[in-house]
């Protein structure tokens, strides 16, 4: 029952923000405090919950050095898409135009990081963690990633390719982020540091949903191989090679510091089951 009770509120906090957050959108100072309340709400509800249901210290949401994880996770985050736009700059995909809407880059600083949060709490979490007991971290990093993917095909512009580079360039590399840390700490900021760079400074898509309001007033054009198309991008193979490369260093980093969880065999969770049976 306890990933029941975790799903269910995590994921009540989800929606709900999201609803207000959606609600007050096109004021961006209210959309800023809305987000940033859910953010917040989103991170004592999960300790909440799973201290409660696990009986437990909280320890992948302790806030010891949680705001210098988060820092360093924005400053990957921001580098990796900023690496992105570099290349696809090279390549003529990508032009500046001059300087877009501040205001609209801090209603984006809010929105995204309330999704950034929120997504961390439900699908590492939660979900990768729990599979993770059974699974192993490789089997819930595959898992886990695929399901984050799926849930983009629900954006507006979604295609199954983005779903799909989503998945391999996001979803696994985020698992692999807390994998390697065992915080979510740097996770949530890698997560927001991604997509605050693409829609807040960048101006892209992203995901398929219209962002295109930052500092930045820019232009993309070119193969939907290459810029991501409609979805933004975060469907261009820059991406997914970059999310690939760093994926393997924090997979790296969490077997150089022992973090690899091995999938449980059948014989040990059965001989659990049955120590527990006879304990009762």
């Amino acid at each position: 029952m306890r990933v029941v009770w975790q799903l269910l509120t995590v994921v009540a906090v989800w929606m709900i923000g999201g609803q207000c957050v959606a609600a007050v959108d096109g004021n961006p100072w209210l959309t800023l405090v809305g987000g940033l309340l859910t953010a917040v709400l989103a991170v004592f509800a999960y300790r909440w919950v799973v201290g409660r249901t696990e009986r437990r210290t909280v320890a992948e949401m302790s806030f010891e050095d949680a705001a210098p994880a988060v820092g360093r996770g924005v400053l990957i985050g921001v580098a990796l898409f900023g690496a992105v736009i570099v290349n696809l700059a090279f390549a003529g995909d990508y032009k500046v135009n001059g300087l877009g809407s501040v205001t609209g880059a801090v209603g984006l600083f809010g929105f995204m990081a309330a999704a950034a949060v929120t997504e961390e709490v439900v699908f590492r979490g939660v979900l990768f963690r729990l599979i993770e007991e059974r699974a192993g971290t490789w089997l819930s990093l595959v898992l886990t990633g695929a399901l984050f993917g799926l849930m983009h095909l629900l954006n507006p512009n979604a295609s199954l390719w983005g779903a799909v580079a989503i998945a391999i360039e996001a979803g696994g590399m985020l698992a692999a982020a807390y994998a390697a840390t065992r915080k979510l700490w740097l996770p949530m900021g890698l997560h927001f540091g991604w997509n605050f760079a693409a829609s807040g400074i960048f101006s892209t898509e992203v995901s398929g949903n219209d962002t295109q309001k930052g500092i930045l007033d820019s232009a993309t054009s070119g193969s939907k191989w290459i810029t991501g198309g409609d979805f933004g991008p975060e469907a261009s193979v820059y991406s997914v090679l970059f999310g690939v490369l760093l994926t393997a260093a924090f997979m790296w980093l969490a077997h150089r510091r022992g973090n690899l969880v091995p999938r449980r065999s059948r014989r040990v969770t059965e001989t659990a089951a049955d120590t527990t049976t006879v304990s009762r």
